[in-house]
């Protein structure tokens, strides 16, 4: 696949990859703060911004309720409790997509169950996400690629066939996939990031774009990942008042986004492939090379030597590669002493 267009953006491979700013939890159950955020990202240079559609419900059984987390970041908190503070709920959907509209702003979801889909539908979201703990929900899965609609797909924890199975699924529909190469870690330490795994996916999977999810805190893993030509990184987004969000250990903030967006576009524009070997610039610098000057006097008829030429700074005259071309050779011409040695000159 070539590229994916959704919208005034494009992925597709050689470009600037598209930042995806994940919302998550980090509004620590404030609709104001969600809205803010959303509209903060964007502000930032996010490409696209991401929100999580669900509630408590769509998440986890009911008698799993009183299940507490053993081992992490959550340890020791309640599954309930987790996701009653991370759920987006239904209700702010209008007004996130209302502030999105206004504000030109690429908002889409990751909708964790059937009615979460059905309500993304009712906004004519043209983009949706498929979590890595969903790659094997392909109920879920089925839906939303019954949308017809571009999917990102993370991939983490997952295996080779977990990925085939999934992707089974969606081409039953269309292809139009973006896999997100993804560590489930949260946060992510550098060591652990697995970045090599991106040429996996791409020899694996060379009809589809690949792109990252980084979980980790910093941008360093995002500016390593961008070297491989990816399509898009999704990074987790926060702010100040973001501090209790069970996501912020794994989020960057608005300046640290507009960071990664600047060396985005930096890198790109100084990989752009130029037909010349020269840049505008060298080709500039060439008047600091050597041209071939009189030293001394030069009659007319007289030999020209080691004498009475040599090579100096600025380029305006005969090049100094060309010097032992010129030795032996007769001035047609009276050149004074410091003067610029010209090609009508012999």
């Amino acid at each position: 696949m070539e590229k994916i267009k959704i919208k005034n953006k494009t992925f597709a491979y050689n470009k600037i990859p598209n930042l995806i700013a994940e919302i998550s939890a980090n509004h620590c159950g404030s609709k104001k703060k969600f809205l803010k955020l959303i509209k903060s990202a964007h502000s930032s240079g996010a490409d696209f911004v991401k929100i999580q559609t669900y509630e408590t419900k769509d998440i986890i059984n009911i008698k799993s309720k009183s299940m507490f987390i053993k081992k992490g970041i959550w340890k020791g908190t309640s599954i309930k409790k987790l996701y009653d503070s991370a759920q987006t709920p239904f209700s702010w959907h209008e007004d996130a997509f209302k502030i999105a509209k206004d504000n030109n702003i690429n908002l889409f979801s990751t909708p964790f169950s059937l009615r979460g889909v059905d309500i993304l539908e009712k906004f004519n979201v043209s983009l949706y996400k498929i979590a890595s703990f969903e790659i094997t929900d392909h109920l879920l899965i089925d839906r939303i690629a019954s949308t017809k609609k571009p999917i990102i797909l993370s991939t983490g924890m997952s295996s080779l066939s977990d990925i085939l199975r999934a992707k089974k699924t969606i081409n039953k529909y269309h292809n139009k996939i973006i896999l997100l190469h993804c560590v489930s870690g949260y946060p992510t330490e550098l060591k652990d990031t697995n970045l090599g795994r991106i040429e996996f996916l791409k020899k694996k999977f060379p009809k589809n774009l690949i792109g990252l999810s980084d979980h980790t805190n910093d941008i360093t893993s995002s500016i390593f990942a961008s070297s491989y030509n990816i399509v898009a990184i999704e990074k987790h987004y926060a702010l100040n008042f973001s501090k209790k969000s069970p996501d912020f250990t794994f989020s960057i903030n608005d300046i640290m986004l507009k960071k990664l967006k600047k060396f985005l576009s930096d890198l790109h524009n100084s990989s752009k492939k130029n037909k010349s070997l020269l840049s505008k610039n060298e080709i500039n610098s060439k008047i600091f090379r050597r041209s071939i000057y009189a030293i001394k006097d030069i009659k007319k008829g007289e030999i020209f030597n080691k004498n009475n030429i040599s090579t100096f700074r600025p380029n305006v005259g005969v090049s100094a590669e060309k010097y032992f071309k010129i030795l032996g050779k007769k001035s047609k011409n009276f050149i004074s002493n410091g003067s610029v040695i010209k090609n009508n000159f012999f």
